[in-house]
Formats: C-alpha cells, sequence, structure tokens
C-alpha cells in the first residue's frame, strides 16, 4: 500500500506565486484511480518543462506533480488485467499535466492508461524510451502505413539531436533506410552518423525561404520542430511522400502553399501520442521491444534523481536536450 507520506517534486500557484521543488504528498493528495504504482522511472520531456515553469500554459491544475510518464510496479489493483507485482508503464492522456505524473514515489492511474511492461524490456528501459521514444516509434509506424518502405527514397528527421528524433532516426536507419539529420548542432554529427545518419542539414538551410515548390528530396520525413521546418520539408518532399508531425519545438505557426499538396499528393501525418486509444498504445510499445527496437537503447541517456530534477527541466526548454534524460524515482 502506499505509505502515509512520499516524496515528490511539485509545483503550485501560492497567492499568485510560483513555487516549485520536492516536497512530500500523502495517499490523499492522489486522484482517484483503478491501479496504485510505486514509481521506479520517469523523463523528462518538453512538456515537462514547461508544467515546471510560470508561464508554461500546459498544467491544468494546482498544485500538480509533473511527469507525463513513468514505470513502475503495480502495488493495488481494482481492475482484474492488472495484478499486484505486475511491471507497467503510463503516460500521455492527463498525466502530469491535468492530474499528478510520474515525478512522485507513488501515484494512482486509471486502468485504462496503463500498458504492460513488454517481455525484453526493463522498467529503465521503458524510461529510456519514454513519450519520445513512444512518439518516435508512433511517427516511424504512420509512415510506413502510408506507404514508406526502404528503398522507396531519404527520409529526413528533424531536431535530430533530441529524444524523438534521435530515436527516429535510429529506428529508421534499424529498417533499413537512408536517413538525413537535420540539426543546429554541428557538434552532433559524430553521435547522428553512428545511430545511422547518412547526411545532414543545418538549421540555416531548412529555415531559410524558397520557392513554393523545389527540388524533390524526400520520401518521408519525421518532423518535431515545426515552424522553421515544417515549410521546408513540404516544398521538398518527393511525389506522394508525406511528414509525420509530432512536435512544435520552433512555434506552432505554419506558412506554406496549397502546391505541395495538388501538385505533389504530399500528406501530412499528425501524430497525436497523448491521446492515443490504448489498444494502439500498447501495440506500439509492443513494437518497441521487437522490430521498432532502438539499437541504441539505453545509451546517452543521463540520469537525474527528484533532487537532481530542476536543472534538466531547464536545459530540455533551453534546447540542451543530448539524448534522453531519465529520472530515478525509487530505490
Amino acid at each position: 500500500m502506499i505509505p502515509e507520506s512520499f516524496r515528490a517534486y511539485v509545483v503550485d500557484r501560492r497567492g499568485g506565486e510560483f513555487v516549485r521543488g520536492l516536497g512530500v504528498l500523502t495517499p490523499d493528495s492522489l486522484p482517484a484511480g483503478d491501479v496504485d504504482v510505486e514509481v521506479a522511472w520517469s523523463s523528462v520531456n518538453y512538456k515537462d518543462g514547461l508544467a515546471a515553469t510560470a508561464d508554461g500554459k500546459v498544467a491544468r491544475s494546482w498544485p500538480l506533480v509533473p511527469g507525463i510518464d513513468l514505470a513502475g510496479t503495480v502495488i493495488r489493483s481494482g481492475h482484474p488485467s492488472f495484478v499486484v507485482g505486475s511491471a507497467v508503464i503510463a503516460h500521455g492522456y492527463d498525466l502530469g499535466v491535468g492530474r499528478h505524473g510520474g515525478f512522485a514515489e507513488f501515484t494512482r492511474v486509471p486502468a485504462d492508461w496503463i500498458v504492460p511492461l513488454p517481455r525484453g524490456l526493463s522498467l529503465r528501459d521503458a524510461m529510456a524510451l519514454g513519450t519520445a521514444g513512444f512518439t518516435a516509434a508512433l511517427s516511424v509506424a504512420a509512415l510506413e502505413a502510408h506507404g514508406l518502405e526502404p528503398g522507396t527514397g531519404p527520409v529526413l528527421v528533424t531536431g535530430a539531436s533530441g529524444g524523438v528524433g534521435s530515436t527516429a532516426l535510429d529506428i529508421l536507419a534499424g529498417l533499413g533506410y537512408e536517413v538525413w539529420a537535420a540539426t543546429g548542432k554541428g557538434d552532433e554529427h559524430e553521435w547522428l552518423r553512428g545511430l545511422g545518419a547518412a547526411g545532414f542539414l543545418n538549421r540555416e538551410e531548412i529555415a531559410a525561404d524558397g520557392r513554393p515548390l523545389e527540388t524533390e528530396r524526400w520520401a518521408g520525413a519525421v518532423d518535431s520542430v515545426g515552424a522553421a521546418a515544417l515549410p521546408f520539408i513540404l516544398r521538398t518532399l518527393r511525389r506522394g511522400g508525406a511528414v509525420a508531425v509530432c512536435g512544435n519545438a520552433s512555434g506552432p505557426a505554419l506558412v506554406t502553399t496549397v502546391f505541395p499538396f495538388i501538385l505533389r499528393g504530399a500528406s501530412i501525418l499528425g501524430i497525436d501520442s497523448a491521446y492515443l486509444p490504448i489498444a494502439k498504445r500498447r501495440r506500439i510499445w509492443e513494437r518497441l521491444a521487437t522490430d521498432l527496437r532502438p539499437k541504441s537503447l539505453g545509451r546517452r541517456v543521463t540520469e537525474v534523481t527528484l533532487e537532481t530534477l530542476e536543472p534538466a527541466l531547464d536545459a530540455i526548454l533551453a534546447g540542451g536536450a543530448r539524448g534522453r534524460w531519465v529520472v530515478r524515482v525509487g530505490g
């Protein structure tokens, strides 16, 4: 059972002032839910950084424990699908934005938000992937469902040094695609080449204005950058190509024309990892343990704890992501 008190990283507004830091919660602090989980690991995501800032505009309740994903062990279950001792994952939905999330030693979650830990992944592996890895895999699966196959042409990944981008690059290269990496961090080329990058574009190349249509280059793309990159991708997609749009690190605006759509049949595939139905969510996690498993899983991972979490939350908003941060919550 959940102890009378436990540690959590909490953000709050008190008398108009925004405060954040390590605190203590009780079982009564937790929302209703079918399953109690002792959290072992979480991870640091861009949305967590926003939740931990005064003007982040993602938190919908106060006080709030951020952490949009978690992995741990069931210690109480009111649902037949989950028995005490089961290893589980939870992420998305309202976790860490509308209800307490993964930056706490214990939490309570609705059963239909939970994914059984797939065979072949440890709890730490699951959070080394986390929401970012799940989003990358979901993007690759969407492109393949649209018809992308190895040999159909190069695939561009933007934000390639971040959690989503590096995992998407790793997965695509492992499946046999020619993958190009777009990044503003030239010192990351050696690492990205080790993941399988065949070539590189810099930030200036993808952000530059161009004609409504340019030379056809990409059979597909995974874009986590948004405003600065998506117009370039659309005007350089090959005929019938698609881009999986899964982020807006450079902003949400999209300035383009209809020409990529009406003259080349380009498609934008929107990737919503937060509210994906649970059955599809569980299938993607099974693939992350098998055919979509990144070969570099577990590498380029930095561990932090609840006590040392804060600098990582600030760094991810400042563009300082280098691979993944995992949060050792329990133990």
